[in-house]
């Protein structure tokens, strides 16, 4: 294989575990806390669905091509964490049309009193963007903080006990970064999305742990489940980007053909 189609490979699989990465963090901004599923005996927002992926391909690029893509990888999506606030508060402040040119979707006509994840009370009507605004900006700010300590710590455990097993063992690494670092986001993006409500009455601290117990079971299980396709990408992709054991998917310098 010659130098031009190696790099090629190598930076097309970062793009992809990158793009993989960066989506499934931005859909859970997106629904974030918009709706709660009922997954066996777990209670879900449908935003933590794809977040673990976030950690599989974090893991991917930590082993295939080092600490220093992983975070830079990080920082990118705290980059876009910020972004994202930004448009949506933007769009909180921005004032509407005048109500006769509002679509008539745009007000929501309440049967009851709603309680928001800001801690205010809704009466009588409340505007679309505003009821989205209300229950996104909260989890994404949640999850901005949340991001930043469970992603860094995953990467700095991860090459922790990488170092510390001399390069063996993946699957410790790969459990024991992501359980903790699980733990870490499970707590902080629930403690701060409903730090407000909880501060109000509005929810209870049986039903805070209810929460945080049921993201971090999700997640605990699926960093779990992960284990295996893990090892299968990575075993994959070592031979595809023409890589050895502890090797990095770095810039190829040497000018002669690689086979």
């Amino acid at each position: 294989m010659n130098q031009p189609l190696l790099q090629e490979r190598r930076e097309r699989v970062f793009i992809v575990l990158a793009a993989v990465f960066l989506c499934a963090m931005t859909l859970l901004n997106v629904v974030g806390i918009t709706r709660f599923i009922q997954l066996g005996p777990l209670a879900l927002a449908v935003g933590v669905l794809p977040y673990p992926l976030t950690f599989l391909c974090t893991d991917l690029i930590s082993e295939l091509y080092g600490r220093a893509r992983a975070n830079f990888l990080v920082s990118v999506g705290l980059a876009l964490n910020v972004f994202i606030l930004g448009i949506l508060t933007l769009g909180n402040i921005v004032p509407s049309v005048p109500p006769e040119a509002m679509p008539p979707w745009q007000i929501l006509s309440l049967a009851a009193p709603v309680a928001l994840p800001n801690g205010d009370v809704v009466e009588n009507q409340i505007g679309l963007y505003q009821l989205i605004y209300a229950t996104t900006s909260g989890a994404v700010f949640a999850s901005m903080l949340a991001y930043v300590a469970a992603q860094y710590c995953d990467v700095q455990l991860f090459h922790f006990m990488k170092r510390l097993t001399r390069g063996k063992h993946l699957w410790l690494r790969n459990n024991f970064s992501t359980l903790i670092s699980q733990m870490v986001d499970s707590v902080m993006v629930i403690g701060v999305t409903f730090g407000a409500v909880f501060y109000r009455g509005q929810i209870t601290f049986e039903a805070l742990l209810i929460l945080v117990g049921s993201n971090y079971a999700f997640k605990a299980l699926s960093a779990l489940i992960d284990t295996l396709p893990l090892y299968f990408l990575v075993a994959k992709l070592r031979r595809y980007l023409a890589l050895g054991p502890n090797d990095y998917a770095v810039v190829v310098t040497d000018p002669e053909t690689i086979t």
